[in-house]
């Protein structure tokens, strides 16, 4: 059963335990014997909860659409009471969480069981996975590679067999990029779609959406059912749906798209080649299904987007350390942390109120570029990264220039950033493969609040472009 339910996406796993034929603690024994076999190679697992899951496996469990699927969540801001929160630091050290995020409560009322926590670069920062605390997470593809960050955990757990989907957050690609290395669904939601309350309001600005990374689009667009909606005392929220469902969504063939597709960097940067043949190839499948693709891309400074959006995640960076001082009634030092970390804080700490305001005005009017620009387009087509997945060590920084490797990123993930800038919704997909057998992404994106017409085409595209059966090195 073990192998068998590996090759199951959380629905077919779900349905199991709803008509009988399998119980939840069969899926988490299951769960837990893939778990133990694969994660010394990988390293995508660095909390086993066994024990507690098997407790809640056997209890009432939630009636929700996932009662009983086993499930990771990543160490990083979702919290679970009673388990350690580290966020890939040594600073954090033997710390425990006192209470639940949001977030983590609706996961749990959709049924899900918690088996564990994932992986991840220390406090979100890069897009690898190879935190001093807990060493690297090892793509299943390729072992010498990096399944990406800063969800890089959950996806290498989703996409090796471990278990069928995983919590992943999003503040500049962090589920889209492990998505593309892994060959996973990866959906950013709408800015404000998912909560991050209690403790936090919108992170970095709003900057930052939390989901899952899953093997199918129906599993993410179910979820999103599950968990999304404001919580009270949000800051402000997302544009209703329109349709009675995600879920709904992703069986409804959409109408005839008018999509842009962008193959150039906004920043400049060489893109490889594959990434590009990804993405023409992806156009021209949506042509043949009748959709419209236009070589279009809207028109802004990319430079001076990254500018200012550095000026935000510097600053953000700072609040980390505030935030931690505060958990742990103790001043922050250099020798609790990475030297990137501690650098980027630095940063942080020089950017001035009135810097980050002109930051977050500049990158607004970015936003308003691309909403006009999405006027004339229902769609944005474009590769998910610059580049093939990187080798373990590419984002390592000399110890003299501890900012190198977040400075190497920028022409590693041209792509993704400007969404989360935007706040518009946008979802990798693992349409294809490049000659070397890696998986390579492509990315869409969509009008804020318009999640229903990226699962519906996403829908269409897994069925005329199916990728359940592709299986990486390092598979259940």
């Amino acid at each position: 059963m073990t192998e068998e339910l590996s090759s199951l996406d959380a629905t077919a796993q779900a349905d199991l335990v709803r008509t009988g034929k399998a119980s939840p603690l069969e899926l988490v024994d299951a769960a837990i014997s893939r778990i133990e076999r694969l994660n010394p190679e990988i390293n995508a697992v660095t909390f086993p909860l066994f024990e507690r899951a098997r407790a809640e496996a056997v209890a009432e469990l939630p009636e929700g659409p996932f009662r009983g699927v086993p499930f990771l969540l990543k160490d990083l801001a979702a919290e679970l009471a009673g388990t350690p929160l580290t966020e890939g630091s040594r600073l954090a050290g033997d710390y425990v969480s006192t209470s639940d995020q949001e977030i983590t409560i609706r996961f749990r009322n959709a049924g899900l069981v918690i088996c564990g926590k994932t992986n991840t670069p220390e406090f979100g920062i890069l897009p690898t996975t190879e935190p001093e605390r807990f060493g690297a997470t090892r793509n299943p593809w390729d072992l010498t590679r990096s399944p990406g960050g800063s969800s890089g955990g959950s996806a290498a757990a989703v996409a090796s067999g471990m278990v069928p989907i995983a919590h992943g957050g999003d503040g500049g690609g962090s589920i889209r990029i492990p998505a593309s290395c892994c060959g996973l669904v990866g959906l950013k939601p709408s800015r404000a779609r998912v909560p991050s309350g209690p403790r936090y309001g919108d992170v970095m600005s709003g900057l930052v959406s939390e989901h899952v990374l899953s093997r199918s689009v129906r599993d993410t667009a179910a979820m999103l059912d599950a968990i999304a909606g404001p919580s009270p005392g949000d800051p402000y929220a997302a544009p209703a749906r329109r349709g009675t469902s995600f879920l709904a969504a992703v069986s409804t063939p959409p109408p005839r798209l008018r999509i842009a597709m962008m193959v150039d960097s906004p920043t400049g940067s060489i893109v490889d080649a594959d990434c590009n043949a990804a993405t023409l190839r992806a156009g021209e499948l949506c042509e043949s299904l009748g959709h419209e693709v236009v070589m279009a891309a809207p028109e802004f400074n990319g430079d001076a987007m990254t500018e200012h959006f550095v000026a935000l995640w510097a600053a953000g960076n700072a609040w980390v350390m505030l935030d931690w001082q505060e958990r742990l009634g103790r001043d922050v030092t250099a020798d609790d942390v990475e030297p990137l970390s501690w650098a980027l804080a630095e940063m942080g700490l020089s950017v001035t109120a009135g810097h980050y305001l002109k930051s977050l005005q500049e990158l607004q009017k970015i936003g308003r570029v691309i909403g006009d620009f999405l006027t004339d387009y229902d769609l944005i087509l474009s590769p998910t990264l610059g580049e093939v997945p990187a080798l373990l060590g590419t984002f390592d920084s000399p110890a003299e220039s501890p900012l190198d490797g977040l400075l190497r990123s920028a022409s590693y993930v041209p792509f993704t950033p400007m969404f989360n800038v935007t706040g518009q919704p946008a979802i990798s997909l693992p349409l294809y493969e490049n000659a070397d057998g890696l998986p390579i992404g492509v990315q869409f994106a969509a009008r804020v609040g318009d999640e229903e017409t990226l699962l519906s085409l996403a829908g269409q595209l897994e069925i005329a472009a199916p990728w359940a059966q592709r299986r990486p090195v390092m598979h259940a």
